[in-house]
């Protein structure tokens, strides 16, 4: 009998919880007014089933060298992130040979746009809005926060509230582009950001310190490349020096990949620094 009781105990619990993460999701909507726009211009919506109260919002920007990459790969962290009660969109965007990196931008502005248009219909929080990109997605998150141009190019005011920045590649192309030594992965870079080297200026967040105005979250990976460990650390060194709010977290024993990967997991320790960045953030 005390079996039975503490079976449906469990179960009930367990609907519970179930209960309380139910979540929907909404894939495939087109974020361009252009009707001849293609995959590039897609996102999915995850979030939580009970739209009773304003949730925060988080876009996620994938990596993938900016020639690769697609929103469905990242499915479990929409709905991680979701479970977790956070709105949470995933975009796709340009790639290249066929987009360069002002492409790529512009279509990531575009999607903040739209999300801050519509992201209450799916229960969000549009005066939250947070955005996380690994690798070049971390590039192009930080980007168009720290170049105007973006955002003005869709008449809107930047609309993030915080930065997450998970092992984020290319904070500085003109130093990397400059200093490493040439490979198949550096002569594919060129696609997107040309040869001219003033062009790598333009292209690195690095060189728009004064325009980082929102809190940054920087998740560095202990076994991660070279250049991005440089690069984080310059950039929480120097917001740091001009007071403005960064923090920036070694992960240990992680490489590049995995920096992302590991999210699979809906208990990975990121969520919770994720979580309570955004929670900080009033």
């Amino acid at each position: 009998m005390k079996l039975i009781i503490i079976l449906l105990l469990l179960f009930f619990r367990g609907f519970q919880v179930s209960f309380a993460t139910a979540i929907d999701i909404k894939p495939d909507i087109s974020y361009s007014q252009n009707p001849t726009s293609g995959t590039e211009n897609l996102l999915d919506v995850y979030y939580p089933a009970d739209l009773s109260t304003a949730k925060d919002v988080l876009v996620f920007i994938h990596g993938g060298s900016w020639n690769s990459g697609k929103k469905e790969t990242y499915w479990w962290l929409g709905r991680n992130l979701a479970r977790k009660n956070v709105v949470t969109i995933i975009i796709n965007y340009s790639l290249s040979p066929d987009a360069n990196y002002e492409n790529m931008a512009a279509d990531c502005a575009k999607a903040l746009k739209w999300v801050s248009t519509n992201s209450s219909t799916y229960g969000g929080n549009s005066k939250r809005i947070f955005v996380m990109g690994h690798s070049a997605g971390g590039h192009l998150a930080a980007l168009i926060h720290s170049d105007p141009r973006f955002f003005k190019e869709e008449s809107i005011s930047d609309p993030i509230k915080g930065i997450i920045l998970n092992d984020a590649f290319g904070l500085d192309m003109f130093e990397y582009l400059t200093t490493a030594e040439q490979d198949d992965n550096t002569r594919s870079f060129l696609n997107t950001f040309s040869s001219d080297q003033e062009v790598w200026k333009v292209a690195s967040p690095l060189s728009y310190l004064k325009n980082f105005q929102r809190p940054v979250l920087l998740f560095v990976g202990e076994k991660t490349y070279p250049a991005i460990k440089i690069q984080s650390e310059r950039l929480r060194k120097m917001l740091t020096e001009s007071k403005r709010p960064t923090n920036l977290i070694i992960i240990p024993g992680k490489k590049h990949v995995p920096m992302i990967t590991q999210m699979i997991f809906r208990g990975n320790k990121l969520y919770d620094y994720i979580l309570d960045f955004m929670r900080d953030l009033n």
